[in-house]
C-alpha cells in the first residue's frame, strides 16, 4: 500500500514551508489521554487563534502577534513568548478591544471550538428580544467550547467572561459551528446522535433538535449564506439540512466508512467531506453528485475493506478561502494540499499524530492540531486566481446549480460554472 499512485513521484511534490509551532506545556506526570488537540479555530476577522491544549484548557492568542513572534523568535515554542493575558471584566473599553493572550479553563475535556461574531441588523427569531440579559454589539466576539460532559460554554473573547452554559446534550459535543450571517445561531453536533440549534441572541435558547443520524455525529458546517447545514457522522452518513425549515434536504451516498469532517467552499458551490475510507470527496451539494475524489491510499481499498488500513484514515479537511485549494490530514503522518482541478496533491507536509486542520482567515496559513495538544503551521500554496475563477465564484455565491444549468450559455461555460472539470 502507498500514499501515492505508482505514476506519481513523491519526491517531486513540493514541500510546504513551516511557519511555526505552538507547543503545549508538559509535565512528567501528565496523562497522555486528555491532552489531544481536537480542534483549532481562527476568528472570522483574523484577530485571534484558539486551540485546545488538552486537560480542559483552551488558549487564545492574537494571531498577528503570533505571526510576529514566529518571525522574531523562530518557529519553536512561540506560545511561551506571547504577551500578557487578557484583562478581567473591569478593564476599560479601549483595552477590551485590544487583542491579548488568554487561557480559559473550561472545566472538562474540550472537543470543539467555534468563533462567532454578531451583526446588529440580524435580529433574533425570538419576539421578546428586549427582555434578554445580553445585548450583543457589532464588535462582539464569542468563543463556544463543546465539552466531554455534553455542555457548551460561551465566552466573551475580549473579557474572558463566561456568558452562557448550554446544557441539553447527553454525550460529547463533537463539533460546533456558527451561522456566517452574524445571527449568532449556533449548531452543535454530538455523540448523542443529534444536532441542536441554539439562538445566542435569545439567551442561548435551544430552537430545534435535528434528528436523522443513527449513530455518532462527528461534524457540521454551514454554507456561506447560512441556508444549508451539512452534518457528517458514523455509518457513512452525510446529511444536508434546510436551515429555514429545519428539515432534511437529502442524504449524500458514496462514502464507505465513517465520515468525520466537512466544509463548504467559499461560494457554497462545493462541499468537501473526509472519511475513514481513506478518501476526500468533493460534492455538488445542490445535486448530490460527487465531482472529485482525492485518494490517500493506493491501490484504493475495496468497499468491504474500506477503512481497514487504519494508518490511512483521513481525520480532517478544510477549504481555503481562495476556493481553489483543499487541505487534508491523514494518519499516514502527512498533510496534503490539493487543487480542485488536479488529481494529486500540489504540496505535502509531515505531521505525526494529527487530528484537525483549518486555514487562516486570509488562507495564507494552515494550522493543524495533534494528539499532544500542540499546533503546527505551514505556508499554503498561493497563486493569483484567474479572472474566470473569480467570476465563477461571484456567480455561484448567488446561484445554485439548477439555476446555472438554465442559463442561456454554451455547454462548456455551464460545465465550468458547475465545476464539472
Amino acid at each position: 500500500m502507498a500514499s501515492f499512485p505508482p505514476r506519481v513521484n513523491e519526491k517531486l511534490i513540493a514541500r510546504s514551508r513551516t511557519v511555526g509551532e505552538l507547543l503545549a506545556p508538559t509535565s512528567p506526570f501528565d496523562k497522555k489521554c486528555g491532552r489531544e488537540n481536537w480542534t483549532v479555530a481562527f476568528a472570522p476577522d483574523g484577530s485571534y487563534f484558539a486551540w485546545s491544549q488538552g486537560h480542559r484548557v483552551v488558549k487564545l492568542v492574537p494571531w498577528s502577534q503570533c505571526l510576529r513572534n514566529f518571525l522574531v523568535h523562530g518557529t519553536k515554542n512561540a506560545a511561551n513568548s506571547l504577551g500578557t493575558r487578557l484583562p478581567r471584566q473591569n478593564s476599560d473599553s479601549a483595552q477590551k478591544n485590544k487583542p491579548c493572550e488568554h487561557i480559559i479553563d473550561c472545566g472538562d475535556i474540550v472537543w470543539s471550538l467555534a468563533f462567532g461574531s454578531s451583526v446588529p441588523e440580524k435580529q433574533s427569531r425570538c419576539v421578546n428580544i428586549e427582555w434578554h440579559r445580553f445585548k450583543f454589539g457589532q464588535d462582539q466576539l464569542l468563543l463556544a467550547t463543546g465539552l466531554n460532559n455534553g455542555r457548551i460554554k460561551i465566552w466573551d473573547v475580549y473579557t474572558g467572561k463566561l456568558l452562557l452554559n448550554l446544557m441539553d446534550h447527553t454525550e460529547v459535543v463533537r463539533d460546533l459551528t456558527f451561522a456566517p450571517d452574524g445571527s449568532l445561531i449556533l449548531v452543535s453536533a454530538s455523540r448523542d446522535k443529534t444536532l441542536r440549534v441554539w439562538d445566542l441572541k435569545d439567551d442561548g435558547n435551544m430552537m430545534k433538535v435535528l434528528r436523522g443520524h443513527q449513530n455518532w455525529v462527528y461534524g457540521c458546517a454551514f454554507s456561506p449564506d447560512s441556508s444549508i447545514l451539512c452534518s457528517v457522522g458514523a455509518s457513512k452518513a452525510v446529511f444536508l439540512w434546510d436551515m429555514d425549515k429545519y428539515s432534511m434536504i437529502r442524504k449524500l451516498e458514496g462514502h464507505h466508512n465513517d465520515v468525520v469532517a466537512c466544509e463548504f467552499s467559499p461560494d457554497g458551490a462545493l462541499l468537501a467531506t473526509a472519511s475513514y475510507d481513506t478518501r476526500v470527496y468533493v460534492w455538488d451539494p445542490h445535486t448530490g453528485v460527487i465531482l472529485m475524489e482525492f485518494g490517500h491510499l493506493f491501490p484504493p481499498p475495496t468497499p468491504i475493506f474500506a477503512g481497514g488500513a487504519n494508518d490511512r484514515w483521513v481525520r480532517s479537511v478544510s477549504f481555503s478561502h481562495d476556493g481553489l485549494h483543499i487541505a487534508s490530514l491523514a494518519d499516514d503522518k502527512m498533510v496534503r494540499f490539493w487543487r480542485i482541478d488536479e488529481e494529486y496533491p500540489v504540496q505535502v507536509a509531515p505531521l505525526n499524530n494529527g487530528l484537525c486542520c483549518t486555514f487562516s482567515t486570509d488562507g495564507s496559513v494552515l494550522a493543524a492540531g495533534t494528539q499532544d495538544g500542540s499546533v503546527y503551521f505551514w505556508a499554503t500554496p498561493r497563486q493569483v486566481s484567474s479572472l474566470q475563477h473569480l467570476c465563477r465564484m461571484a456567480i455561484r455565491r448567488v446561484m445554485p446549480t439548477p439555476q446555472v444549468k438554465n442559463l442561456p450559455l454554451p455547454s462548456k461555460v455551464v460545465e465550468f460554472l458547475c465545476y464539472q472539470i
